[in-house]
């Protein structure tokens, strides 16, 4: 059994937590077709059952294209990490097990204050441009 979960527009809101969230989701943007998918699949579902604490979703880019769009997703596979409702990395192309292993450390160790503040500062910037 997979302990991915399959991410649509109908389920987003409630499986991707927003700013008041306390987890964290990484999403997988796919599709059949694609050979690098199908290369990186194995790697991210062994990584959702040892970190059974994080939520791991999968988005079909035939199926999700709206979705897709939403993200800017230009090319697949794409890897998203959204903590507490902010998009803290997006990154096309497989990864091997141990750098995703490593940005899955990096994206539990970020401080959330710090990047809220620069996210906020950016929006106060882009606003007065």
């Amino acid at each position: 059994m997979s302990n991915t979960v399959e991410l649509t527009k109908e389920n987003f809101d409630e499986i991707v937590p927003g700013p008041e969230g306390k987890d964290f989701v990484f999403i997988d943007f796919w599709a059949g077709w694609c050979g690098p998918c199908r290369q990186f699949s194995p790697v991210y579902e062994k990584a959702a059952e040892r970190h059974t604490d994080l939520v791991f979703a999968k988005v079909d880019t035939e199926a999700q294209q709206e979705l897709a769009a939403a993200f800017g997703i230009q090319s697949i596979p794409t890897l998203a990490i959204i903590r507490e409702g902010v998009l803290v990395f997006s990154q096309a192309g497989a990864l091997p097990e141990h750098v995703f292993e490593d940005l899955i450390g990096q994206a539990r160790g970020l401080d959330m204050t710090e990047v809220k503040r620069k996210v906020a500062e950016e929006q106060a910037a882009a606003g007065q441009a």
